[in-house]
């Protein structure tokens, strides 16, 4: 998958309206739209968009944008 698709479901499901400054090394915690919701809705992304079971400890070892990328492709 490219990172450019995952970038734009996770955009898409965080409804990020600034997506044009985010990239790989963006600190996703950092994102005016990150609350404590937003694991369990990464959660269900990557369960239904890309067949992959993560939990909260997953979320909580990666730092970036980019970080989650890697997730979802492992």
């Amino acid at each position: 998958m490219d990172f450019n698709v995952f970038l734009n479901k996770f955009v898409e499901q965080l409804e990020i309206e600034n997506a044009e400054t985010l990239h790989a090394n963006t600190p996703f915690r950092e994102l005016e739209e990150w609350s404590s919701l937003s694991v369990m809705e990464l959660i269900a992304l990557y369960d239904d968009e890309f067949d992959k079971q993560i939990g909260d400890v997953d979320i909580k070892k990666c730092t970036t944008i980019g970080d989650l990328y890697q997730l979802a492709t492992a």
